[in-house]
């Protein structure tokens, strides 16, 4: 079987800073959920993938975490970049992925279609990598939500261009089955905003 040579080009130039300087800022998002997080190293990812949502996966993804890809990032080389680049195995049953990743506008019907952990094992559940065209944390276009809860004080506002109109009401529905449910990571680019499931959202 012949792989596009896009698949083997990219990743890491220096994997093992890289990696960790990137997992200390997806700690450092989960913690303070609505903080905007910038990539500034170029990770060579096949498009659509952008550059956040590719570091991300060269961080997280190894040969135990199954990944599912919307259509569009289905039809490219993005899932071989991936499996070259981390070894994680692809699925199409999105119930079975640890990481899913989304291109901009596309949005699953429900939430509850992943992974969404058990009451003893709660983390044995989806990341959302959900892509947007910007984040902001300054008044601008795009939909204004509120965040409240753990790792906020009081509460913080982000404007958010493309997000899918129906992210507050699938967010609900997701806060509803805590401790159980998906995590969503927002990127825009090189951009990267964090939304645990703890996250209250406010449109």
């Amino acid at each position: 079987m012949m792989i596009d040579s896009e698949a083997l080009s990219g990743g890491f130039t220096h994997p093992v800073f890289q990696s960790q300087s990137a997992f200390r800022m997806l700690m450092d998002g989960m913690a303070r959920p609505g903080t905007i997080q910038t990539v500034a190293t170029d990770v060579g990812q096949p498009e659509p993938l952008r550059t956040a949502a590719g570091a991300i996966a060269l961080t997280l993804c190894d040969h135990e975490t199954p990944v599912w890809l919307s259509a569009g990032l289905g039809k490219s080389v993005v899932g071989e970049w991936i499996g070259f680049h981390t070894g994680a195995p692809l699925t199409r049953e999105k119930a079975e992925a640890r990481f899913a990743f989304l291109e901009p506008g596309i949005t699953p019907a429900s939430f509850g279609l992943f992974a969404l952990g058990s009451q003893e094992y709660p983390d044995r559940s989806t990341t959302l990598v959900l892509e947007v065209a910007a984040l902001r944390l300054e008044a601008g276009s795009g939909q204004k939500l509120t965040l409240s809860g753990p790792g906020i004080l009081q509460s913080r506002e982000i404007w958010i261009d493309g997000l899918p109109d129906s992210f507050s009401r699938l967010w609900i529905d997701n806060r509803a089955l805590f401790p159980r449910g998906v995590d969503v990571i927002l990127t825009a680019g090189r951009d990267l905003l964090c939304l645990p499931r703890t996250t209250k959202i406010a449109a």
